[in-house]
This record gives C-alpha cells, structure tokens and sequence, in this order.
C-alpha cells in the first residue's frame, strides 16, 4: 500500500492522522507543505485543496482525516 500525507507541522488533525496510520502499522511518507512548495503544489493538483491533511492511498484522494475512512 502506498500512504503520502500532506501535512503542516502545526495542524492538530494531520498530527491524529499520522498517529492513527503509525498506531495501524500503515507506512507512510510525510511530505510538509508549509516547507516544500513543490510538494503543496503537487497536493493541490491531486486534490483541488489547499487544506491539510491530504492523504493520498494508491493513488486515491482523502481530504482531510476521519478516521473510519
């Protein structure tokens, strides 16, 4: 399976969202959009989005974390 979060180092919800992958034993890759602008760029291609999180899950887009999903 192949997990890419979109996150900010500041927000609450992208914090639970990589907890709750950790806690599942999902792997992921982490990528800061407050910090990498290609990264930001590349997320609001995929999601139509500038808010975080976005999780991408083989290749399918989840905007924002809830947790059942």
């Amino acid at each position: 399976m192949d997990v890419v979060v979109y996150s900010t180092p500041t927000c609450g919800y992208c914090h639970q969202a990589k907890q709750f992958l950790a806690q599942q034993g999902v792997p992921f890759v982490e990528k800061n959009v407050a910090a990498d602008r290609r990264a930001a760029t590349e997320m609001v291609r995929l999601s139509g989005q500038q808010g975080v999180p976005v999780i991408t899950v083989d290749g399918q887009v989840v905007v924002g974390f809830d947790q059942p999903r």
